[in-house]
């Protein structure tokens, strides 16, 4: 039996630096996280994990809105390597997205250093590794972005904070299932589902022979915890449940939603939410937490840890608690109809985030984006968007923007499904800066699909079964529909969003889950600020940058770039040359 702790906390320095009645600026917070392989036993057998310091899943970055970031992040696996913020929006700064459309990867040995503000965000998300179908090993880790002081929040300060990753596992190493999925074979399905790394509680005979490791967090009677649980899988939509417990839902993806009550919870890959759990039973015994398969009658045995109250009597027993009827995708779809925006809840800033009126706005631009089950494309098994298969260039899409480097990809993503053969390309679309846009997603394969969109929240205006028409729109939300960035798409149905393109940048938009990824269905939107002085441009490229590809020639050694050693003494090293006299300021003021 292994215990979850409430936190990971990192190791990290934070400087806050201010000069009374001269000048302010947000605090620093620094870090140094090491990428390696570890062995787990998540279904009893050891097998080779990716870990952050020693720790799988990884620390938790735990900051506060309006905080920078400065995160040096040694890759020690055996090929390159990128981290990418999922739901964090990078403001004005795609260079540290972590995408190959925005960053050469981190050579193997190589470290790097990314530097972004956590700006005008509240709420949960997480991290994990962008390329090589990394994922499937781990890597990821929680994001907590924390509101100001001068920021109310809309409930009570909870007892404690609890992250949970919910997924599906192999124990096949993501190597061998990249291989796979690049030939017919495909994945197949998981060996199971993981809590936090951990494999079931033995709430059967079989799986008490199996002697599988499992979770616990422990509790105090009487007490409220904050839950963030994110679905860090690969494949799988997960319904997620707690023994005699309701799950009062708060926050997703850094919203606020109105609150309601839920007996369980379907969380689709790349999804995180936020509930409010009270301990409100007797303690006579623990419970089980739960996340089971959705939609899928391959996958058997459920993912399951234990709650346990400091005055437990004994296990947990029975059946697990009653899950939705398994390939029931109506009751899932009227279900994340029911999430609404807290329209009277503080946002980042100290207006309520429901005061953006986005139903009033006119839409200036539609696009309809249809998937489609892999297939043969020039000789390769592809997946494709609206007809087009994905080509990652070897120089990023930002550094050629940046550099003016023609012929590495083509702003001409097609509005809608072209009637031609499909095509691997590499195809951005052209997005208008301050437009606002209609994107629907009509899903033609059979399983369910995320779609997520790197440096925007958008609002979930509409799903529903069959093929999206023009008549759709009259049972759009235009009022309170909740604002993310991952959404889901049932098979053989569409979904729905609206964005405003106020954030400049090179920006990643994909199927989440990782195969599909994998084989080519993303794409990027670049949105230019036409007014290069303005204060919503775009921050210049990083000091740092790593260059690959045409742009190869202009990098230069790992040893002659900034190699943090580890040392508070060594991290107060920024692009903005005023942080050392502002230090300096600081520490001559507090000797006196």
């Amino acid at each position: 039996m292994r215990c979850f702790p409430p936190h990971f906390w990192c190791t990290s320095v934070v400087v806050f630096l201010s000069v009374t009645g001269t000048l302010a600026a947000d605090p620093y917070i620094f870090f140094d996280w090491t990428v390696s392989y570890l062995s787990a036993s998540p279904f009893g057998t050891r097998q080779q994990v990716i870990g952050i310091n020693g720790l799988f899943p990884g620390p938790i970055l735990n900051v506060t809105t309006n905080w920078n970031v400065v995160m040096n992040v040694k890759n020690n696996l055996d090929e390159p390597l990128l981290l990418t913020w999922n739901g964090i929006q990078h403001r004005k700064n795609s260079w540290q997205d972590g995408v190959l459309g925005t960053n050469c990867p981190i050579p193997s040995g190589w470290n790097w250093t990314y530097e972004f503000q956590v700006k005008d965000q509240i709420g949960s998300f997480f991290y994990f590794p962008s390329t090589n179908f990394q994922r499937a090993s781990g890597g990821y880790g929680g994001i907590i972005i924390n509101n100001r002081e001068i920021i109310p929040v809309p409930f009570a300060l909870p007892d404690g904070d609890v992250t949970l990753f919910i997924s599906d596992w192999y124990t096949k190493s993501h190597k061998k299932l990249r291989k796979d999925v690049e030939s017919k074979k495909g994945l197949g399905p998981p060996d199971g589902i993981v809590i936090n790394g951990f494999g079931p509680f033995p709430y059967t005979r079989e799986l008490a022979s199996n002697n599988f490791p499992f979770g616990t967090i422990n509790v105090e009677p009487g007490r409220t915890y904050r839950f963030r649980v994110h679905n860090s899988g690969i494949a799988t939509s997960l319904n997620f449940r707690i023994q005699n417990h309701n799950l009062l839902l708060v926050e997703t993806e850094g919203s606020y939603t109105v609150q309601q009550n839920y007996t369980n919870m379907d969380i689709h890959v790349g999804q995180s939410f936020s509930f409010l759990v009270t301990m409100d039973q007797s303690g006579s015994n623990d419970y089980y937490i739960v996340a089971s398969p959705r939609f899928s009658t391959s996958i058997k045995a459920s993912g399951v840890a234990v709650l346990r109250y400091s005055n437990s009597q004994g296990p947990a027993s029975g059946p697990l608690p009653d899950p939705p009827i398994e390939l029931d995708t109506f009751f899932s779809m009227n279900q994340a109809r029911s999430l609404r925006l807290n329209l009277s809840a503080g946002a980042a800033r100290p207006n309520p985030q429901g005061s953006f009126k986005y139903g009033q706005i006119t839409v200036t631009d539609v696009y309809v984006i249809v998937n489609r089950s892999p297939e043969m494309i020039e000789g390769r098994l592809r997946a494709t968007l609206n007809g087009i298969s994905y080509l990652p260039p070897s120089t990023p899409l930002k550094l050629a923007q940046q550099y003016n480097i023609s012929g590495v990809y083509k702003l001409d993503f097609p509005k809608r499904p072209m009637n031609r053969h499909p095509r691997v390309d590499t195809s951005v679309i052209n997005g208008t800066f301050k437009g606002f846009v209609e994107i629907i997603f009509q899903n033609s394969d059979t399983t369910v699909k995320s779609y997520h969109l790197d440096g925007y929240a958008f609002f979930v205006v509409g799903m529903d079964f069959g093929l999206w028409t023009e008549n759709s729109r009259s049972t759009y939300n235009k009022g309170d529909a909740v604002a993310r960035s991952t959404t889901q798409v049932f098979p053989g149905a569409w979904t729905a969003i609206l964005v405003s393109l106020d954030n400049a940048g090179m920006w990643n938009l994909r199927i989440d889950n990782l195969a599909s990824w994998y084989l080519g269905q993303e794409l990027y939107l670049s949105v230019v600020n036409p007014e290069i002085d303005s204060d919503s441009s775009e921050n210049s490229v990083p000091h740092n940058t790593i260059y690959c590809g045409r742009l190869s020639p202009l990098q230069k050694d790992q040893a002659q770039r900034v190699n943090f050693s580890g040392s508070p003494r060594s991290i107060f090293v920024t692009s903005r040359g005023i942080l050392l006299a502002l230090f300096a300021i600081l520490v001559s003021s507090l000797a006196r």
